[in-house]
């Protein structure tokens, strides 16, 4: 694709890479085959090919955002199916990230749009804040319908029945191995998860002990940035990103880290990207460092030596998360561990397709994201599973919103099958 930024706007290097990925793009059209939103509602402007064209002009121009260019980006799920369809490996991901960014410096949203938005990134990346929010939600759910924004439903209906207990393995500490020690490695215990599900970083803990992991909980780490990097909040993002970062540095320099694990892998997505998004700053080195060892749990459990199981007499349904599959392009580790723990192993129909979870879409576009949500548990149901897997917390929240066969994390069914507690969904869907 032909761009035309002035040697001036080049010097911008927000600008330079935007430049980079533009050019590289052909329009072809091959990524509005595998786009979710365009397959939703048809239009070429929410296609990634659509997208980046108003991005294009937008950026060329210098010109604050309008309001069809937002409508259109604001769609874009992030959810980079367009990246693994792409021939000319167009980063669709970055491009999408730094138009964010410029339309929350440039565009002005309705009062009550910023006070949404304000709301989810003062509450969504701090546990204690997300814990006393949902309780909140909970009794106000009864009267969700009431609501008169979509939006305002969507919030109160996402509030889980239980809220977990804090969990106190997440608090920093070192827990030992069980057995020769073959690894040492930092645990990624998040922000949204810790409040939303704490079962699933006790199985990680566990089980990464009991495969010969030392398992560190650094000081200081919290949530990966994500959730405000993609509303284009980037002091804020790159603030709480810059706290993980130290934190990792410092057990790096110290006793030394051979991996950083991650159980949620939309926040892996963002680990691994911290090299780029810190390139100009002042802890470009160390961001550098930290992405190089940032590691999905089933990376580093594809390195350890997972015994074979025996048959579980269990059919699960594996839900690929956008960001595991196309964000960091891991398609086959969950499977394979599953299958070596005895598991039989389906996928649904159209697995690429998103769910419509995406960090906060499923709050701020809940009627594109309820159609996606349909769409997904139709497909996973279609293949009557015993259980759904997933490596992600929002794709297990969203897609347990709207079925009734019981959604688990894939650690939780691998730390189940080499010796620890039943996954306690289970038990609750069993209840129901």
């Amino acid at each position: 694709m032909q761009t035309r930024f002035t040697v001036e706007q080049l010097t911008d290097p927000a600008i330079a890479r935007s430049n980079e990925v533009l050019r590289s793009c052909v329009h072809c059209g091959f990524c509005t085959a595998t786009c979710p939103t365009y397959q939703v509602l048809g239009d070429e402007l929410d296609s990634p090919r659509g997208r980046i064209y108003l991005i294009k002009d937008m950026l060329e121009k210098g010109r604050p955002a309008d309001e069809k260019t937002v409508k259109h980006i604001d769609r874009c799920l992030s959810c980079l199916a367009c990246m693994t369809t792409c021939p000319s490996g167009v980063h669709y991901m970055h491009l999408v990230d730094h138009a964010r960014e410029y339309i929350e410096a440039t565009y002005k949203r309705p009062f009550f749009e910023r006070m949404l938005r304000w709301t989810l990134a003062k509450i969504l990346p701090y546990p204690t804040r997300f814990r006393l929010a949902l309780m909140g939600a909970r009794l106000g759910r009864p009267f969700a319908r009431l609501m008169p924004d979509a939006r305002l439903r969507a919030m109160l209906e996402m509030a889980p029945k239980q809220i977990p207990p804090v969990s106190r393995n997440d608090d920093p500490q070192v827990f030992a191995t069980i057995g020769e020690k073959k690894m040492r490695v930092a645990l990624m215990t998040g922000c949204a998860q810790r409040a939303l599900n704490t079962d699933i970083n006790d199985a990680t803990i566990r089980l990464l002990r009991r495969l010969g992991c030392e398992v560190v909980i650094a000081q200081g780490q919290g949530c990966c940035g994500a959730l405000t990097h993609h509303m284009g909040k980037t002091a804020e993002s790159h603030a709480t990103a810059a706290r993980n970062i130290r934190a990792w540095w410092a057990e790096m320099q110290g006793p030394g880290l051979d991996a950083i694990v991650i159980n949620t892998s939309g926040c892996g997505t963002t680990v691994k990207d911290y090299g780029h998004m810190f390139r100009n700053e002042a802890l470009a080195q160390e961001a550098g460092a930290v992405a190089e060892i940032a590691m999905d749990v089933s990376e580093v459990l594809m390195k350890l030596d997972l015994p074979q199981g025996a048959e579980q007499k269990l059919k699960v349904a594996y839900h690929a998360a956008c960001s595991l599959q196309h964000g960091q392009q891991i398609k086959t580790y969950p499977k394979d561990l599953l299958k070596r723990a005895g598991f039989e192993v389906v996928e649904p129909r159209d697995s690429h397709l998103c769910c419509g979870s995406a960090g906060t879409y499923n709050l701020m576009q809940p009627e594109i994201s309820k159609q996606l949500k349909d769409r997904k548990v139709q497909t996973l149901e279609a293949k009557s599973p015993d259980i759904i897997a997933a490596g992600n917390i929002g794709c297990m929240i969203q897609i347990g919103s709207g079925t009734g066969i019981p959604v688990v994390h894939t650690v939780e069914l691998l730390d189940w099958a080499t010796g620890g507690p039943r996954p306690r969904a289970l038990d609750i869907a069993e209840t129901a």
